[in-house]
């Protein structure tokens, strides 16, 4: 006769343990729930025409540049800092470009090697004031948000520059498409997604296996199984998509270069540490051994070259360097790192969670657009989503430092 009063406890503990990690899970990527959620929202409102492949395309290459920026942006705030003058400096960068290209005739790519590097000297500039002089970053950012648009208006001569090369124009409106031949469905962006989802599910089996070897705990096979058959078809429909439109956006690539190589700098380089460690405490850092000077001044180098790739995009994708460029996208990539989960006292925050919360920026811009809603009450709306992200973040650390 078997003992049931041993075994029932045993399966009692696995579906407990098994229920606090997807919890756990829950918690965790509760940005990426989010998204998912106004995704489903605005689908339902618009009758399914958020979805079509189109606007999923549009969606990439029209807050491309917002996203480039949130890459900066996060690491600015993680560090315990901010950047208000991002905007005025891609502004200044476009109309740099739009006077190498169309007035000089330089060759498209010198064009933009030449605007970069302005863009990192401009960096370069705001971080030496704010790493050696001390002057706290709020104040150098928020006069050079005055300088560059200044200087802006000053190298267009209040007036627009256009047309650009067709090169140029590729990094905000160019696809990389039937390379293959002309099909309905693009197959190369197909593969690249194919691709993707390979290379996801080997990291994911690799480091479950790692994990394992070294006795830590993982989570059940059947959640970790079910997590990766649904980011295989979100990534399988997201490719389709594309592929049903016009191919893989440039914009596109040059986003999955930057996410892959800052992913590296934040998660494994002594560099990304040292980040984390200033903004989680600067004066242990310091004790540490962390030159936090240094750090601080190739943050913002590294905010400018940013700040200037997301200004040749959105002149390339418009065709145009005017004096309007740039106005708002300091406070669409800050809201995109609060609300991607950055920690407002700095220490806390993701490249990831930042491209999600300028994903969600953009479903909302995409979605109320759709729908007809005026600019007044998207920018009421984004308020809100903003405060509450925020919000939501304070009280979680209340609630843990209670427990």
């Amino acid at each position: 006769m078997t003992d049931t009063s041993t075994k029932q406890p045993g399966a009692a503990s696995r579906a407990s343990s098994t229920l606090s990690h997807i919890v756990s899970d829950l918690g965790k990527n509760g940005i990426f729930i989010a998204l998912i959620a106004v995704v489903v929202l605005f689908s339902i409102l618009t009758q399914g025409i958020l979805l079509r492949p189109q606007n999923i395309s549009n969606l990439i290459v029209q807050n491309g540049y917002i996203l480039i920026l949130a890459i900066g942006m996060v690491m600015v705030i993680v560090a315990g800092h901010i950047d208000l003058s991002v905007g005025s400096v891609a502004a200044f960068i476009g109309a740099v470009s739009g006077v190498f290209a169309v007035k000089m005739g330089l060759p498209w790519w010198l064009a933009i090697i030449l605007s970069l590097a302005i863009g990192a000297l401009v960096g370069a500039w705001q971080g030496f004031w704010i790493a050696y002089i001390g002057i706290p970053a709020f104040i150098v950012t928020l006069a050079g948000m005055l300088i560059f648009r200044g200087l802006a208006l000053v190298v267009l001569g209040n007036a627009n520059i256009g047309s650009f090369p067709d090169q140029y124009r590729a990094l905000g409106n160019g696809f990389l498409t039937d390379v293959f031949g002309d099909f309905a469905i693009d197959p190369l962006t197909m593969g690249v997604g194919v691709l993707a989802v390979v290379g996801f599910v080997v990291q994911q089996v690799r480091t479950r296996r790692g994990r394992q070897s070294y006795g830590q705990d993982v989570e059940p096979l059947g959640w970790f199984i079910a997590k990766i058959v649904l980011l295989t078809v979100g990534v399988l429909a997201f490719a389709y998509a594309l592929a049903s439109f016009k191919g893989i956006p440039i914009t596109l690539i040059i986003l999955a270069v930057l996410v892959m190589v800052y992913g590296i700098v934040t998660n494994r380089s002594v560099f990304g540490r040292h980040i984390y460690a200033i903004g989680g405490n600067r004066h242990a850092a310091e004790l540490s051994g962390v030159k936090t000077r240094q750090v601080d001044f190739w943050i913002f180098v590294n905010m400018g070259f940013l700040a200037a790739l997301a200004g040749l995009v959105f002149t390339a994708r418009l065709n145009l360097a005017g004096p309007k460029a740039g106005d708002g996208f300091e406070l669409e990539a800050i809201s995109a790192a609060f609300i991607g989960g950055a920690a407002v006292q700095g220490g806390v925050g993701t490249i990831g969670g930042a491209i999600i919360g300028g994903l969600i920026i953009g479903v909302l811009n995409n979605g109320m657009s759709i729908l007809g809603i005026g600019i007044e009450w998207q920018q009421a709306v984004k308020g809100l989503v903003l405060l509450f992200a925020v919000a939501f973040d304070v009280f979680n650390k209340r609630r843990a430092g209670g427990a």
